[in-house]
């Protein structure tokens, strides 16, 4: 959503962002300065109660296109519909941790009740669009697959020899350094990181001397994964410093990028390492194994399973030519397939076609 409001010419569309919380630390995030920020303050639970403020709002601001992302704010499609938003589209970006697979029929029928609300659907995987028509029972033609878009100028590779990352103790040459960035909780799954670690290790012994682990990003699951890391003896050989702002330069001097998430939509930080020139070991869960090539750009394994994944890290460290290989196809995808400009134009275009279909004009807004 920022990339896209960032980058989203200004004489396209203005943008009001709507948190039915709190909009918290991602209005830093936002660039521009004509963008709206609201916080509805929501307490936990059907948001009933908030249709009428939210309905006013919408009529206060007048918006040609709601656009709401993920299930919790899709029933605000119902006071949009009678404050009579000429497009009303909604986003499906990932999967909820109750609902790993999609199987959860309660959902489903959630989202079938609120169909009849949204004009248009945008799935950011395919694995979402097939949800979407076989699970909820959305018509093919009422949706739009589009991917996430990863800015190729600030996530690049690095211009020479492998660079240091501020503040961590290992480095090049003597190292090769395994990582992953992100939010530490339970639907990200990095205690199986640190598992698989551990048994890459006892596996390979010869491993030791070079291979070291990156975790980086703060939530629940942190506490856990320096305890398994610890009681296996290898603390020393890992390093977790919570949240970093330089994610960008972290991914450059990273050798090999991990995300073991129990459930994806589509990673933005998987397209960050791979717009970083670095090779992927991906759980193949949602949209991982569409960005994600096996054995060109990295390596899928089965969520959940240590130790497939374990063999996973083996195979990049102790081939780290392949790695590099497998690093720089990947760069070339996201210049070819996951541009920002691609994203951003889908957007717009979407938004252009919707307000065309209804016959919005523009001179109005």
């Amino acid at each position: 959503m920022a990339n896209l409001i960032n980058h989203m010419p200004a004489s396209a569309y203005r943008h009001a962002v709507v948190a039915l919380t709190e909009v918290t630390a991602f209005r830093s995030r936002i660039v521009r300065d004509d963008v709206t920020f609201v916080s509805m303050r929501k307490a936990p639970g059907h948001g009933l109660r908030q249709y009428v403020p939210f309905w006013r709002l919408l009529r206060q601001l007048r918006p040609a296109v709601v656009h709401t992302r993920n299930l919790g704010p899709l029933e605000m499609q119902v006071p949009a519909a009678v404050a009579r938003v000429p497009v009303r589209v909604h986003g499906e970006h990932g999967r909820e941790l109750n609902d790993l697979d999609g199987s959860n029929r309660r959902l489903q029928r959630v989202r079938r009740l609120y169909a009849p609300f949204v004009h248009r659907y945008v799935a950011l995987s395919c694995d979402l669009e097939q949800y979407l028509v076989s699970r909820v029972g959305i018509a093919p033609g009422r949706i739009s697959q589009i991917y996430n878009g990863v800015d190729a100028e600030r996530f690049r590779p690095a211009a020479g020899p492998q660079p240091a990352i501020s503040g961590c103790p290992f480095g090049a040459p003597q190292h090769w350094l395994l990582g992953t960035v992100g939010r530490m909780q339970g639907v990200k799954d990095q205690t199986l990181l640190a598992h698989a670690f551990v048994q890459a290790l006892q596996q390979h012994p010869a491993l030791r001397a070079r291979l070291r682990l990156l975790m980086v990003g703060d939530g629940p699951l942190r506490a856990q994964a320096q305890a398994v890391l610890h009681a296996a003896g290898v603390a020393d050989l890992a390093w977790l410093p919570g949240e970093r702002s330089d994610v960008a330069d972290v991914m450059r001097g990273l050798n090999c990028f991990v995300l073991p998430s129990l459930a994806e939509g589509i990673s933005n930080t998987i397209l960050e390492a791979m717009a970083c020139g670095q090779p992927v070991i991906a759980t193949a869960v949602g949209g991982n194994v569409e960005l994600v090539d096996h054995g060109r750009t990295g390596l899928h394994v089965p969520a959940a399973d240590a130790a497939a994944m374990a063999q996973a890290i083996a195979a990049m460290a102790l081939e780290p030519g392949r790695a590099v290989a497998f690093g720089a196809a990947g760069r070339l995808d996201v210049e070819r397939r996951f541009s920002l400009a691609s994203m951003v134009g889908a957007y717009q275009a979407l938004y252009d076609r919707q307000l065309a279909a209804v016959h919005y004009d523009r001179r109005n807004a």
